[in-house]
């Protein structure tokens, strides 16, 4: 059983999960101007943490044939066999079930967007089987976080959380396009669609560079209409700083593309949430 259950954590890569919580207890502690209780804390993270378990397991479902003839992808659980076709299909009903139930348990709008949030989930693994567009698309996936926090908290969709979520968007797509350079040439081999695969090494850098630069201008939107105070400014800037610091590595050397991707975005997240917290302390 827990042999099993490792696997179902490097299915979904668990450890993935860095970049969307934090925005979503942003914008639930920006909503609420403050602590918002344990029990949407719970919650949120319940929703959270179900939504992205159906969104990866209908993503590895889906493609488990690319993912097979993938050098980098072709030892995940799902195209192995250490997880059946049959368990991931399983996985997936329970989490987008638990997703909605946990929705009606925080408010009605979240309830009436449950169904809608998980077709928007699912449509991003069809994506680059057509478009280059899928790095949007899965930033809007997880730009869906700081949305559904606030509605959690105030039933209602603020100016301020649609600039969070869309330099989410931006941020995600940024990223994703830099981690896709990894697979440029089996991409472009296969026929999928991506920035890299269409446009090349160095043009994707430049595009990954813009996205990031949006970002930030979202962000920083995000923080004069929320009515952040210094330490909200503060959690802009250094975000600007370790965006330009992950361009960096992946410039002097493709190799450290996993680093830039998991280590400089996890801790992103991280310390956005840290510095709004501080925020509301002391505003």
């Amino acid at each position: 059983m827990k042999e099993k259950l490792l696997h179902f954590n490097e299915l979904v890569m668990m450890g993935h999960s860095i970049f969307s919580f934090p925005f979503i207890f942003i914008a639930m502690i920006v909503a609420s101007d403050g602590w918002f209780g344990f029990s949407l804390l719970i919650l949120g993270a319940l929703a959270a943490f179900t939504a992205r378990n159906f969104a990866m397991s209908f993503n590895r479902f889906i493609d488990r044939d690319i993912d097979a003839l993938n050098e980098r992808t072709q030892n995940r659980p799902s195209v192995d066999g250490r997880v059946k076709s049959q368990e991931v299909l399983i996985f997936m009903a329970v989490n987008a079930l638990a997703f909605i139930v946990v929705a009606g348990f925080i408010n009605s709008l979240a309830l009436l967007l449950s169904l809608p949030i998980l077709f928007i989930l699912a449509a991003y693994s069809y994506f680059k089987r057509f478009s280059e567009s899928a790095h949007l698309i899965l930033g809007f996936t997880l730009a869906l976080a700081p949305i559904a926090g606030a509605i959690a908290v105030l039933e209602s969709v603020p100016f301020w959380s649609v600039m969070l979520a869309t330099g989410v968007m931006f941020w995600v797509a940024g990223f994703d396009v830099l981690y896709s350079l990894q697979d440029m040439e089996f991409d472009q081999k296969m026929g999928l669609f991506s920035i890299p695969s269409r446009f090349g090494a160095s043009k994707s850098l430049l595009i990954a560079e813009s996205f990031h630069i949006l970002t930030i201008a979202f962000w920083t939107i995000f923080a004069l209409q929320a009515g952040l105070g210094t330490f909200g400014f503060i959690a802009v800037g250094f975000s600007a700083a370790m965006l330009m610091y992950e361009h960096y590595l992946v410039r002097k050397d493709f190799g450290q593309i996993d680093r830039a991707f998991f280590t400089v975005n996890g801790y992103l997240g991280i310390i956005f949430l840290g510095f709004i917290i501080i925020d509301r302390i002391f505003s």
